[in-house]
């Protein structure tokens, strides 16, 4: 039987199983929602089985549904992949390649390997996708990304890592704020008012494990989740925080800022190019991953 479903309708499932609803899904698919329903009917005769009940927060698989949609990722893999395979037989090829990024490191290197993709594969195309590295991590895991870069990420049996750039993490504060010494060590931060990213972000994490198996307590007064806002509150005077210092390219002209360097012992974060084990193996793919270790990450550190 299942040798007989239509991979579009397997797709439709899978988007509205992510989607966790209907409407969601179909503006997503470009389908009303009336024919998004229509096709999931088809497939639920197909197979035999409900794959959707209605919850009071919209909808889940039922368990025909949740193993239906196993397989059916795992088809629509097979059939991406082979469909990648085929394309990188020709001389040029074409396709896209979707990486994804934290929108920091989008900002530093997009310019420049879009316009070397262009020249290396003029018919295919360059997908980037941002989002917090926790998150491009199951992305990539699940299939829905080609390639990640990736800060901190723990280890996993189904990726493999290249490091990119490893940076120190400085103590960045108002311009006028005073006696500041010229080296932080890490017993004197719970002395500074403190704005930190939010968790899941990874520099929340990083400053996390390494300070609490010291029992340091920072002295936490805002969560904030982009680095950007971050830097305009301390230009503001409301606290301090621990960035990378690639992290002050972002802050405005007008930002009044100033950093000092931590430890030791240093905190440093890495960033990483992150790849499935079991992911494409083509040309396309291959082309990508070299024109990214062949940047110069630490022009933008």
């Amino acid at each position: 039987m299942i040798f007989l479903m239509d991979l579009k309708q397997l797709e439709y499932f899978v988007r509205v199983a992510d989607a966790g609803g209907f409407s969601a899904a179909g503006s997503g698919l470009q389908l009303t929602q009336s024919a998004l329903s229509r096709q999931i009917k088809l497939l639920e005769s197909e197979v035999g089985h409900r794959l959707f009940i209605r919850t009071g927060r919209g909808i889940q698989t039922t368990q025909a549904g949740a193993v239906l949609l196993t397989h059916a990722r795992s088809m629509l893999d097979a059939a991406r992949l082979a469909k990648n395979e085929l394309q990188d037989l020709q001389a040029d090829p074409s396709g896209r390649l979707v990486i994804g990024m934290p929108p920091r490191v989008a900002l530093w290197v997009s310019p420049t390997l879009v316009r070397d993709f262009r020249q290396k594969f003029p018919n295919a195309v360059l997908s980037i996708s941002e989002g917090l590295s926790i998150h491009l991590r199951e992305w990539l895991i699940a299939g829905k990304l080609d390639v990640a870069l990736l800060y901190d990420p723990p280890a996993s049996p189904q990726l493999s890592y290249h490091t990119l750039l490893q940076e120190s993490l400085v103590l960045v504060l108002p311009a006028k704020w005073p006696s500041v010494p010229e080296q932080i060590t890490l017993n004197s931060l719970p002395s500074y008012p403190m704005i930190l990213p939010s968790q899941p972000n990874a520099i929340r994490s990083l400053v996390d494990s390494k300070l609490a198996p010291r029992n340091i307590q920072l002295n936490l007064v805002a969560e904030v989740s982009a680095v950007q806002t971050v830097l305009a509150l301390v230009s503001e005077g409301v606290g301090c925080a621990l960035l990378p210092q690639s992290a002050l390219n972002l802050a405005a002209k007008t930002m009044a800022l100033q950093y000092r360097h931590v430890g030791p012992p240093t905190i440093r974060n890495r960033l990483v190019l992150a790849v499935a084990k079991a992911g494409p193996n083509t040309q396309l793919a291959s082309g990508g991953i070299e024109l990214i270790k062949s940047l110069k990450f630490s022009q933008f550190a």
